[in-house]
């Protein structure tokens, strides 16, 4: 594999990153989870160091711009823990911000120049000092419930942007996974091709014929629902998960947990903790799926979504 990862501790070589955690959160504060903010950077390590004895040793943080994402602190985190960790740019759907928000209002050239320069020249909250060594390495954009409002279109028009300029791989967060084609469509209107892009949620909905649609357009699908119950047991989401294969999308399925939530972390008082999804989902996920299935969703198939091209 050619090209590269950007994390917070340098550029790495994609077969570096051993077991690759798709979508979590190190750092959050949103209006849409009142006290439930991830804002702890003490907390925050010890939750990293479970997650690495759990058996991976890579993690996506997904909190994009305005949301409490703390660059410095995660590369701390980074080096504290030996867990590489690459972070996100970008703007999460509506909901996660308050109305009045400059996020919500800039136009697309503010937004791809702030996108653009969290991936090149160092990550940052808008009008905070850069440090060039600490950067991300994945944007991001947010839909809503069947739903691609004004706020959305333009972080996808500004997001196309900064692919073009990086070659920097795109998250897109799909609600209820919901509006997928029509996400693709529009980021493939912007110059973004869909085997650029991760469908995070998709197995919210969790129906393998869908998904096997949606591998066939060449898009990653983000399965980051592991421990949620009370909308899905574990077993319905590992069947679409090996259904999903089965039909051809193998090579397509990513892994994660986006726990999200002080009232989930440990580390925070909290449970199940990042190290549900090894110790509890990857170990089913082998013994039902194979080694060969758990070794590209874990590693082959991040690696090649993480890749700057």
């Amino acid at each position: 594999m050619t090209g590269f990862v950007r994390s917070t501790t340098g550029d790495l070589d994609p077969g570096t990153l051993g077991n690759v955690d798709y979508h979590e959160h190190l750092f959050q504060v949103s209006p849409l989870l009142p006290d439930d903010d991830l804002d702890d950077e003490e907390a925050s390590t010890e939750e990293t160091r479970q997650f690495a004895a759990s058996g991976f040793r890579t993690l996506v943080d997904a909190t994009p711009l305005g949301l409490g994402r703390r660059p410095v602190a995660a590369h701390r985190i980074a080096e504290a823990t030996g867990v590489t960790v690459v972070l996100t740019t970008g703007l999460h759907r509506r909901e996660h911000y308050a109305p009045d928000h400059p996020l919500l209002s800039a136009d697309v050239d503010t937004l791809a120049d702030a996108f653009i320069d969290d991936l090149l020249h160092g990550a940052a909250e808008p009008g905070a000092s850069r440090d060039p060594a600490i950067r991300a390495g994945v944007l991001k954009a947010g839909m809503g419930y069947w739903r691609l409002d004004a706020v959305a279109r333009r972080s996808l028009e500004a997001i196309g942007r900064a692919h073009a300029t990086t070659g920097a791989p795109v998250m897109v967060h799909l609600e209820h996974g919901t509006a997928a084609f029509e996400t693709l469509d529009t980021l493939a209107s912007v110059g973004v091709p869909a085997d650029r892009v991760a469908l995070a949620h998709v197995d919210r909905n969790p129906d393998p014929g869908l998904h096997a649609e949606l591998a066939a357009t060449g898009a990653f699908l983000g399965y980051d629902g592991p421990a949620r119950a009370r909308e899905h047991p574990d077993s319905v989401i590992l069947s679409c998960l090996i259904a999903t294969a089965a039909a051809g999308g193998a090579h397509r399925i990513l892994l994660g947990g986006d726990v999200a939530r002080r009232t989930r972390y440990i580390a925070y008082g909290g449970m199940p903790g990042l190290r549900y999804l090894g110790d509890r989902f990857v170990p089913r996920l082998r013994a039902e799926g194979g080694d060969d299935l758990a070794d590209a969703v874990l590693r082959r198939n991040p690696a090649a979504w993480l890749t700057w091209r």
